[in-house]
């Protein structure tokens, strides 16, 4: 008795080929999803001038991010991780 494999081996390939489509879609939408929220201007914000200030801190003493602080409104979150990025960076000078 011989099986045919052919239409078995046509559905994996199928498969395969939907779901790399559908991670390249995903990743693709991820930026663009992002990318609403990054035109914020934060610099007077108090928990962003906070983040600034640890993420100095942290950049000073060679230290991760281990202060994992939660606020009550998403906005101030936002605000503090943006401060704390741009305050943990490191500054390269050119003259």
């Amino acid at each position: 008795m011989r099986m045919n494999f052919k239409a078995y081996v046509w559905v994996l390939a199928l498969l395969v080929c939907l779901g790399v489509m559908g991670s390249t879609v995903r990743t693709l939408a991820s930026p663009a999803m992002n990318a609403a929220g990054d035109n914020q201007d934060y610099s007077r914000n108090k928990r962003y001038q906070q983040g600034m200030r640890e993420g100095r801190d942290d950049k000073a003493h060679n230290r991760d991010h281990f202060r994992k602080r939660h606020f009550n409104k998403d906005e101030d979150n936002r605000a503090y991780e943006a401060g704390y990025q741009q305050g943990h960076v490191i500054v390269v000078h050119i003259n």
